[in-house]
């Protein structure tokens, strides 16, 4: 079975239809999903719909789009969220160059408190990269220095160098339907240089649907289509491909119930 490492499933664009969504993933042999969070003030809603649903866990953090947003978030606070039982992620949080819609220092800032929440709580780190992958390296590199932290570099569409940094850090690389997606030989390039034991599967719903979904509301099950293309990029079935990255997921988000493990196909 596959894991969603990386969805929205309280975005409104679910609304109506959460519980078919939920359901459809389940058929596709997506068996977990991990909502992340955007805004520390939605938490309540976010948690609330991973305790309705057990196969359903979830993170805590701001995005950094809404950074400027949430700037008396802070660390004490990231990690007295994350003590509850489902959340098993910090973030996402990270450097968005792109849209620049919060001031870069604002988010470097922000993603600072984050880390330093993902290195007391040792959950990992969801960490958003666009069009910043040198500032993104060389706070990596700086906070690494004053000790380790787990993380994922999510949804990854950045450049090699930003891959070979984050492998040398030891952080796990996720891909999402992107990978999938006709002008993304650049990007499965990448892929293909990843160890099978680092690599993750996500589908960042309800945005970035695979081929031949592209251009549609993305969802959970969908998940195997991204899955099906990182398979032939890595040049191994669909079934071992499945196997690493669930495999994956379970060591990368260690605070997982082990019991989960078996009824998921995981050797333990």
């Amino acid at each position: 079975m596959l894991v969603d490492s990386h969805c929205h499933l309280d975005f409104p664009d679910f609304a109506e239809d959460r519980e078919g969504l939920i359901a459809r993933a389940k058929a596709a042999g997506v068996g977990l999903m991990i909502t992340i969070s955007t805004r520390v003030r939605r938490f309540d809603a976010i948690r609330a719909l991973a305790e309705a649903h057990n196969m359903v866990f979830c993170s805590v953090g701001t995005h950094p789009h809404q950074a400027a947003e949430e700037p008396d978030v802070t660390t004490d606070d990231l990690v007295a969220l994350a003590a509850h039982p489902k959340v098993v992620a910090i973030g996402e949080a990270g450097l968005d160059y792109f849209y620049d819609t919060a001031p870069r220092d604002v988010q470097a800032a922000s993603f600072r408190r984050h880390i330093a929440a993902a290195r007391i709580t040792g959950l990992p780190l969801v960490i958003h990269a666009r069009d910043a992958d040198a500032d993104l390296i060389a706070i990596l590199r700086e906070e690494t220095g004053k000790g380790p932290f787990p993380a994922i570099l999510h949804c990854f569409s950045s450049g090699a160098e930003l891959a070979r940094v984050g492998l040398e850090l030891g952080l796990y690389i996720s891909f999402s339907g992107i990978l999938t997606f006709k002008n993304s030989q650049a990007l499965r390039d990448i892929a293909a240089s990843v160890p099978l034991d680092r690599l993750l599967v996500e589908t960042d719903a309800p945005y970035l649907a695979p081929v031949p979904y592209r251009g549609k509301r993305n969802e959970p099950a969908y998940a195997t289509e991204t899955a099906k293309v990182l398979a032939g990029v890595k040049g191994v079935s669909f079934e071992t491909l499945a196997a690493a990255t669930t495999a994956n997921v379970f060591r990368c988000f260690g605070k997982l119930p082990r019991t989960l493990m078996a009824e998921m196909g995981v050797d333990g």
